[in-house]
């Protein structure tokens, strides 16, 4: 495919030339085929430039849901190796208890969201779900992940809209989500 196929694919959904240049630069990474934790981290020092700029989403690409958080596939590369998407959060808004499909960087674009981490911890002959960590990520802030090991729910506790950008190592719009399992949240969460 070349890069011009990609562009015409990319231009049929709304893009600025800002994401553009985000949508390249990932995707030079991700063809370097590294190990997930390794990409991970190239991702995100490549989407860290490009968060709390004005130029990076169209309005539409911003838009919230009054009934949950919103998500805007911004891109999804033809082979399927990895997908860009806008998540919108009204305050109050939040996931599931979830875990992924694949590697994803995270970085907030607006505002803040709030993150909690989870693991399974052995309890006789089941597992049970334990809060590891609690996590405030700014404005800027970027953090990746790769399964096992990622389970998380991630919230707007602020009182203004938050936007962060996710890029995952799937193709989310053949998928339909990025989670793979959600997860009962502890009893003292309910």
């Amino acid at each position: 495919m070349t890069t011009s196929e990609v562009r015409t694919r990319t231009a049929t959904t709304e893009t600025t030339a800002r994401l553009d240049r985000l949508v390249h630069e990932v995707r030079e990474t991700v063809r370097r085929g590294l190990p997930h934790d390794l990409t991970a981290r190239l991702v995100g020092e490549h989407l860290a430039p490009h968060l709390g700029t004005t130029d990076l989403l169209t309005d539409r690409q911003r838009e919230s849901s009054p009934e949950h958080y919103r998500q805007h596939v911004l891109h999804a590369e033809e082979d399927g190796s990895f997908s860009i998407v806008s998540l919108v959060w009204l305050p109050g808004q939040r996931t599931s208890v979830h875990d992924h499909v694949s590697w994803c960087v995270t970085g907030v674009h607006e505002g803040r969201e709030h993150e909690r981490r989870y693991a399974l911890v052995p309890d006789g002959t089941t597992a049970r779900l334990v809060a590891t960590r609690d996590v405030v990520n700014e404005q800027g802030d970027v953090c990746g992940f790769a399964p096992p090991g990622d389970i998380h729910r991630v919230w707007n506790a602020g009182a203004d809209l938050a936007i962060s950008l996710h890029v995952y190592g799937a193709d989310i719009t053949r998928l339909g989500s990025s989670v793979r399992r959600t997860y009962e949240p502890p009893a003292d969460e309910r």
